[in-house]
């Protein structure tokens, strides 16, 4: 019994955190940031490994969830182009120690809000779908598990093409300073 109580307690911290979470999120998606070329290689890395097993358990997924593949697309398709348009508003600020980039307020906090959004739109459906009872049908197709996926993937074509585009302005920069390439 008392293991059940601190497994309960430890979800419920998890779950008072999330807020924190968020916020802590936006702060620093933010921040003025010096670009790195490690740091930009472990994040492509790390993002392009995701969007693999993303897609593969997407591609489980659609076979109880018809539509999750097709939204899971579909949301990587709009990430990449919500990417593009995160470069174009990025300020650029080279300077003789490197590049230093300053993403946009707005863009960063849509995406974060769209993702929050849904995420608790989904726990609501399903508290309320699974509360009603439906013998007929799935709590988890009603919670909207296939458009959620569709947010997840928002976030991570947006993040990959961002850090393209950085890895591409690092190199240029690189290029014009005439610094070979570490």
């Amino acid at each position: 019994m008392p293991l059940l109580i601190l497994l309960v307690l430890v979800i419920l911290a998890f779950v008072a955190l999330i807020p924190i979470a968020l916020v802590q999120r936006y702060r620093r998606g933010v921040a003025r940031q010096r670009a790195r070329g490690w740091l930009i290689s472990v994040n492509l890395v790390g993002l392009a490994l995701s969007i693999m097993m993303f897609l593969l358990s997407s591609a489980v997924t659609s076979i109880w969830l018809h539509p999750a593949l097709a939204y899971t697309l579909a949301g990587l398709a709009t990430g990449f182009v919500l990417g593009v348009v995160g470069l174009w508003m990025t300020r650029w600020e080279p300077t003789n120690d490197g590049i230093y980039y300053t993403p946009n307020r707005w863009l960063v906090l849509t995406i974060t809000l769209v993702v929050t959004g849904r995420v608790l739109y989904g726990f609501w459906r399903a508290w309320h779908t699974w509360r009603a009872g439906l013998e007929d049908a799935s709590w988890v197709a009603a919670a909207g598990v296939a458009k959620s996926m569709a947010a997840g993937a928002i976030v991570l074509g947006y993040y990959f093409v961002y850090w393209i585009g950085v890895r591409r302005r690092l190199r240029l920069q690189r290029q014009e300073k005439g610094v070979p390439r570490r």
